[in-house]
């Protein structure tokens, strides 16, 4: 089973299984309560700088995965990740990457994906 992607804005439904922010920064107008979480792994996110220099422009995508990736291997990241292959393995990749970004394609929930689909 594939992990799944949505935009943290959509409705939340029962297929969705454990569902999990990998965004740094709290979503704008969306409330806690509205955002029926289970987790943030806030720390996951790429550094501030990386995601200001991505911007999510598609142009970037590539090397942007790759800075990230390098991120997620030896950044402070690594703690967030392993925590977040521990979540995915214990509900058996029943899991949705909530991310806030109107790019569905290029951001880093996908390149999350990419990395939980393989294990």
């Amino acid at each position: 089973m594939p992990v799944n992607m949505k935009r943290i804005y959509d409705e939340a439904a029962n297929s969705d299984g454990v569902r999990i922010l990998v965004d740094r920064v709290w979503p704008r107008g969306t409330s806690k309560e509205d955002a029926k979480l289970d987790h943030w792994v806030k720390e996951i996110g790429p550094s501030n700088d990386l995601r200001k220099w991505f911007d999510h422009d598609p142009d970037k995508f590539k090397e942007f995965k790759q800075k990230y990736k390098r991120e997620l291997d030896e950044g402070d990241q690594q703690e967030a990740l392993k925590e977040l292959k521990d979540i995915t393995k214990k509900h058996n990749k029943n899991v949705t990457l909530l991310y806030a970004s109107k790019e569905e394609k290029y951001n880093q929930a996908s390149v999350l994906k990419e990395i939980l689909d393989h294990q």
